[in-house]
């Protein structure tokens, strides 16, 4: 279990590097840290052992569309129950789907989000890759252009990574949910107890990239619950280590998107906007 002092104090220190830089624009922006004394100090309030967010389970319907069922499950939890994976594939221009683009459809969707990534747009080291190597030569110049205009877009990007103690500490304090890119094949092979392989994969032992849903951590075990798209359970815990690898992997970028489970007032319906390419330059 990671203790509460710890936690707290690791992820005071990574963003005060952050505000020291002039670049803090994160949505984790205030944590429980109960009230203030007389003396001004704050005193860090209790975590839970364990928390766990009810998040509906979708399956992908392709190889290539996890990371839009993980944004519909995102879209059920907070209470937006008009949009489907086909509605999310008709707002895209692409089967080659990156986390910048689940990122713009959550601005679009006006969901609250924060996107940490260890790269600023598209790595062309991942050339070598199976995985990449087909499609990362027409996805370099679309992505890039992507996340030169993220900002004028209102996307946030924080581009550091985001520890594992962040990460329990994000999910006890019970407001957030997160997609992270995994390498699926990783993931599948360090699940000792229980282990699932989608069948969209195959028995493909390189990268293979793959997003799934962190919605719950329980500190006594040190696992994590997760939405697997590919997977026919709709509970799958893995353990942080597990986990750890396979979101590390060399061709995740250690890409995560927290979400926030604030609703806001203002958010769209896919009734109302009738194309993605007003907000994601598909050229």
């Amino acid at each position: 279990m990671w203790p509460s002092y710890l936690l707290f104090n690791n992820i005071i220190k990574a963003e005060d590097e952050e505000e020291s830089d002039g670049e803090h624009s994160s949505l984790v922006e205030s944590y429980p840290c109960g009230q203030s004394s007389s003396n001004g100090k704050c005193h860090v309030a209790a975590l839970p052992c364990s928390h766990f967010v009810e998040v509906p389970h979708i399956n992908q319907l392709d190889s290539w569309d996890c990371g839009l069922a993980c944004l519909v499950m995102v879209f059920r939890t907070v209470g937006i129950d008009s949009c489907d994976i086909q509605t999310l594939a008709e707002l895209c221009c692409t089967t080659s789907i990156w986390t910048v683009d689940l990122a713009y459809l959550l601005q679009k969707f006006s969901i609250s989000f924060s996107y940490y990534t260890v790269t600023f747009g598209a790595n062309p080291n991942y050339s070598g890759e199976t995985f990449y190597k087909e499609q990362l030569p027409n996805d370099l110049a679309r992505v890039d252009t992507l996340f030169q205009k993220a900002r004028e877009a209102g996307v946030s990007i924080q581009c550091r990574s985001i520890s594992r103690e962040e990460i329990c500490f994000l999910i006890l304090c019970g407001k957030y949910i997160a997609i992270v890119l995994v390498d699926q094949y990783k993931l599948s092979r360090s699940c000792s107890d229980d282990v699932f392989v989608s069948d969209f994969y195959g028995s493909n032992s390189g990268y293979t990239g793959h997003y799934v849903i962190i919605c719950g951590y329980d500190s006594a075990t040190d696992e994590f619950e997760i939405r697997d798209p590919a997977c026919s359970r709709k509970h799958e815990r893995v353990s942080s280590t597990c986990l750890e690898e396979a979101r590390k992997s060399f061709g995740t970028d250690e890409d995560l998107l927290l979400i926030s489970l604030k609703r806001s007032g203002k958010q769209n319906s896919p009734l109302i906007q009738r194309s993605a390419r007003d907000n994601i330059d598909c050229r």
